[in-house]
């Protein structure tokens, strides 16, 4: 019997124990936090884009020939560097016979020359030698002529020979072979692509209801969804089809991160910018009774409140409801709080700018 009171009695201080333990609070919860402020936010609009080069071209034969090189694909080539070669060996043989033919024509010119000075001598006093001059003077203004056309279809050779080298018009790199060497080639057939990867911009087409809110020079968001970035606006087509009302934006990026072909929003301005309310979006608590946000009071517990979003621009939204400017809200940690629980702040940022780029980063 005073086994069994015993192990009664030792059950009891367990239970105790284990309802007092229950019943403690738990450690105040680490949270990062910032200030609800008044910020001018302009409404944006997000459109689809898509990354490509400035100098994006299918360079083509200017020549007929049968290839004999072009360049690998992936190659990297600076600007007048050969990427591909026609065979020229009979244009280099019409070179050496316009050659030869342009020699034979200058001698004779020459000869022609001296003969019209000796010839003006005699005719001073010789009728006879009178005759002779005016022929070979004819003859001179011949030869001359002759001299000139072969001169000129020397030149038309040699700029053939040079246009059977195909150069790079810009540094690049070579992503596709549209022929392969052997192949005969045509005046104006494509043979190699080159692309810069380093002029890069996005093509974008926007309402035209942002018409109004877009310039030359203006910086806009652009997002992949790896990376953040910004690109500065470099054109706008201010015509739109009369179908889609849309018009068409060019807008520089740098090089990095981006790379041809990749799908990319960009953020543009609809409408004029005003002043509202706003926190970060990571501030907010989406849950099924609604959203709402945590706010931090001064005794460091933690309220929520439940709030109704507007305008969003960045990582900045617009919120109305319980908060006013100052509050501080919780951008960390809100997704282990509860009502009334005590925290410790671990960070606080020094505006809700900064901490929305973070976090859009």
């Amino acid at each position: 019997m005073p086994i069994i009171v015993r192990l009664l009695t030792a059950g009891m201080s367990l239970l105790c124990t284990g309802t007092a333990l229950a019943q403690s609070d738990p450690p105040p919860s680490p949270v990062e936090v910032v200030e609800a402020q008044m910020t001018v936010l302009a409404p944006n609009l997000e459109i689809p884009g898509t990354v490509v080069s400035r100098n994006d071209a299918r360079l083509a034969a200017e020549v007929q020939g049968r290839l004999s090189w072009i360049a690998e694909i992936g190659a990297r080539v600076d600007e007048g560097e050969r990427v591909a070669k026609i065979e020229d060996t009979y244009l280099r043989l019409q070179k050496a016979e316009f050659e030869g033919i342009i020699a034979r024509d200058r001698s004779q010119r020459d000869f022609l020359g001296r003969e019209v000075g000796r010839l003006r001598t005699l005719a001073r006093d010789n009728i006879a030698a009178k005759n002779q001059l005016d022929q070979t003077e004819a003859d001179l203004a011949s030869a001359t002529s002759e001299l000139t056309i072969g001169t000129a279809r020397l030149q038309q050779i040699e700029v053939q020979l040079a246009k059977t080298q195909i150069n790079a018009p810009f540094p690049g790199i070579v992503t596709e072979r549209l022929l392969s060497p052997g192949e005969y080639t045509s005046p104006g057939d494509p043979v190699i692509r080159l692309v810069q990867p380093d002029a890069l911009e996005v093509v974008a087409r926007a309402p035209l209801g942002s018409l109004n809110y877009v310039t030359e020079g203006n910086v806009l968001e652009v997002r992949s969804d790896r990376y953040k970035g910004t690109g500065s606006v470099r054109t706008i087509v201010p015509f739109g089809d009369g179908r889609s009302h849309l018009f068409e934006l060019r807008v520089t990026l740098p090089a990095e991160p981006w790379r041809v072909g990749q799908s990319v929003r960009l953020s543009v301005p609809n409408a004029e910018p005003i002043e509202v309310l706003a926190v970060p979006r990571d501030a907010l608590v989406l849950r099924r009774e609604g959203t709402s946000v945590y706010r931090i009071l001064e005794d460091q517990t933690a309220e929520r409140v439940s709030v109704t979003t507007g305008l969003g621009a960045g990582g900045m939204i617009q919120v109305t409801g319980g908060l006013v400017p100052g509050d501080r809200v919780v951008v960390r940690g809100a997704e282990r709080l509860r009502a009334g629980q005590q925290v410790s702040i671990a960070a606080q940022a020094a505006d809700a700018e900064d901490n929305s780029d973070t976090n859009g980063s």
